[in-house]
């Protein structure tokens, strides 16, 4: 259990980050650049996500054992596209209920972030970085050596 709440925390701070890239780069895309509320999430999602899979890799989940690189950055991918596609909807949703006010939108994508955060743990913590069997560990670390 201490080992879950130290790797969440960290999550957290990357997440903290990463979230702060994200917000930034979407105001700059909605209210600088005049861009939809639907591509400046989509767009400042994926540029969030590269400061997300170091941050996590190499630090909130450093403990756990490297699998195939390439294996784990498709599933950082993909579970990211659901959660950017979650997220979007939730925009979308958001807005077409409430408006397309900054505030609204800036409330709507606040809240489309806390839900994705929770899934984005549960899915990194149990499939993209996920604990190895003993044996698949050292199986794997010696294929890396």
């Amino acid at each position: 259990m201490r080992t879950l709440l130290h790797s969440g925390a960290r999550f957290l701070l990357v997440g903290a980050i990463s979230t702060a890239i994200e917000l930034s780069l979407f105001n700059l895309f909605l209210v600088g650049l005049g861009w939809s509320p639907v591509a400046a999430k989509v767009v400042s999602s994926l540029v969030a996500l590269i400061s997300a899979y170091v941050g996590n890799r190499e630090w909130a989940f450093r403990g756990r054992p490297r699998g195939h690189r390439g294996r784990e950055a498709a599933l950082f991918i993909a579970v990211n596209v659901v959660c950017t596609a979650l997220g979007a909807g939730i925009v979308a949703l958001g807005t077409a209920l409430l408006g397309d006010g900054p505030l609204v939108v800036n409330a709507v994508n606040v809240v489309s972030i806390g839900i994705v955060v929770v899934l984005r743990f549960v899915l990194y913590h149990s499939v993209v970085f996920r604990e190895q069997p003993v044996a698949a560990a050292a199986a794997a670390q010696e294929g890396a050596s």
